[in-house]
């Protein structure tokens, strides 16, 4: 894990920063306004894939869940099926564009990001998916792109880290309002470590449940 958070050094803002202010096109604030789910899978597809809107998607999630908590699901279920989508369309980009694409969005992380594809791409994926802004998550998909990354293992674990992640905020929203949400926004390193601790140890007890016997 040592190489990862070398990889994810120099972020533009400390992770442990106060709230940050909502601040959308007055199009998509209109969109979300009208449109609840739907508009937070559009919203998560464009974050996900040609647009930025840091943390936001998961401010409107946890708005949204406080109004209807009888929705959450709905609205936990679009926000990570727009982001699976957003991803996926960024990741056929990226085969497409191959390795000029790669190092033009990675930068001087480039090598370390494409080590770590080569080495661990299912963790790379699932790691940094959980993870909030700033991490350069979006190298790792273009990466996972450039470098043909099976779709099948890409797929799975941006499901499982956006799925966990976004039913979480969900969660925490109906359960404790405003005060769980003020938590989550700002400590959002440790809420962040206890859910990659918790998915990290499924995927090795899977890991080691499903290994294949070693011939003896």
């Amino acid at each position: 894990m040592g190489e990862l958070a070398q990889t994810l050094q120099n972020a533009d803002a400390p992770m442990d920063s106060p709230a940050p202010q909502i601040h959308l096109p007055h199009w998509l604030q209109a969109i979300v306004a009208s449109a609840g789910g739907m508009g937070l899978f559009l919203i998560a597809f464009l974050d996900s894939s040609v647009l930025t809107f840091p943390v936001i998607n998961d401010l409107l999630l946890i708005d949204l869940s406080i109004e209807f908590p009888a929705r959450m699901p709905y609205y936990a279920a679009m926000a990570t099926l727009g982001s699976v989508a957003g991803c996926s369309f960024l990741y056929y980009l990226a085969r497409k564009g191959g390795e000029a694409m790669f190092r033009k969005h990675a930068g001087a992380r480039a090598e370390r990001v494409r080590a770590w594809i080569n080495r661990h791409g299912f963790l790379s994926i699932l790691v940094t998916a959980l993870l909030p802004p700033p991490t350069p998550f979006k190298a790792f998909v273009i990466a996972a792109g450039a470098l043909e990354m099976p779709f099948s293992k890409f797929a799975l674990g941006l499901l499982a880290a956006r799925g966990f992640r976004f039913f979480a905020e969900g969660f925490l929203a109906v359960r404790y309002g405003e005060q769980g949400t003020q938590f989550l926004l700002t400590h959002k390193l440790e809420v962040s470590g206890i859910a990659l601790a918790v998915v990290l140890a499924l995927y090795l007890a899977g890991k080691a449940l499903f290994r294949q016997p070693s011939d003896s």
